[in-house]
């Protein structure tokens, strides 16, 4: 059965500013097919003029320069005690004190929840890779088109086991228990990545064999035959910073 939603066009606030806070670089020989992640978030975000600052290499800009702030993923972990991830730490926490609009992409999810107060650990449920199928727990006014369940990419370990004051979980799956939070009404975690392809999932976590398992790459392929609802997702997280 063919299911077709009426959306309604997400008007971005012209004059809100909005930086992505680069927190990783694609590997060179995967460049050429995927893009840089700068490219990846514009392609997702069409309606946003995202400016990209790569803090993984220092660029970090004022907190009061931009309305909004989306952080991206990294193959590195929140914890790790790296002089800019300490510094990411101090940044979003200002952020947040200063009542910007943050969204953060599975490290960035992480990341909120670490400088907020929250834990993040590896989780007993090793790597999720590939398509996964979510349910949601609170439906949001800017979740619109509704669905649930739905799809999402996952190229992860770690997961945010303790969610910060003021939190509430709003989708989880059985391997993910906190796969999109929200703190207040201005800062959202989402754990999977709507910003990639499956071809981009896949080179990346063939790549890491000997760290995953040939079991779960097929798994993780076989999933595949599942779409990720990344445009839903796209509609959704548009229509959360959009908001006043």
């Amino acid at each position: 059965m063919l299911t077709c939603y009426l959306i309604a066009i997400i008007l971005y606030p012209s004059n809100m500013k909005t930086a992505l806070l680069v927190c990783d670089h694609v590997l060179p020989q995967f460049q050429k097919d995927h893009g840089t992640y700068p490219e990846m978030f514009n392609n997702l975000f069409l309606e946003i003029d995202l400016v990209s600052h790569f803090v993984c290499d220092g660029d970090f800009p004022n907190v009061e320069d931009y309305d909004a702030y989306v952080i991206s993923g990294s193959k590195l972990s929140v914890y790790d005690d790296i002089p800019w991830i300490k510094e990411l730490i101090e940044f979003t926490k200002s952020a947040h004190q200063s009542e910007k609009k943050i969204l953060g992409v599975c490290f960035g999810h992480q990341m909120i929840a670490e400088a907020l107060g929250g834990k993040v650990e590896k989780s007993d449920a090793g790597f999720l890779i590939g398509v996964h199928e979510f349910e949601i727990l609170v439906q949001e006014s800017w979740m619109v088109p509704y669905k649930s369940p739905f799809n999402m990419l996952m190229l992860c370990q770690d997961q945010v086991l303790k969610l910060p004051s003021n939190s509430r979980i709003l989708a989880k799956s059985g391997s993910c228990p906190i796969a999109i939070f929200e703190v207040g009404d201005k800062v959202l975690g989402i754990q999977g990545h709507p910003e990639f392809t499956k071809e981009y999932n896949k080179a990346v976590f063939e790549s890491r064999l000997g760290k995953i398992g040939q079991d779960k790459i097929d798994q993780a392929i076989a999933s595949f035959a599942n779409e990720p609802d990344s445009r839903l997702l796209q509609r959704h997280l548009t229509a959360f910073l959009s908001r006043d």
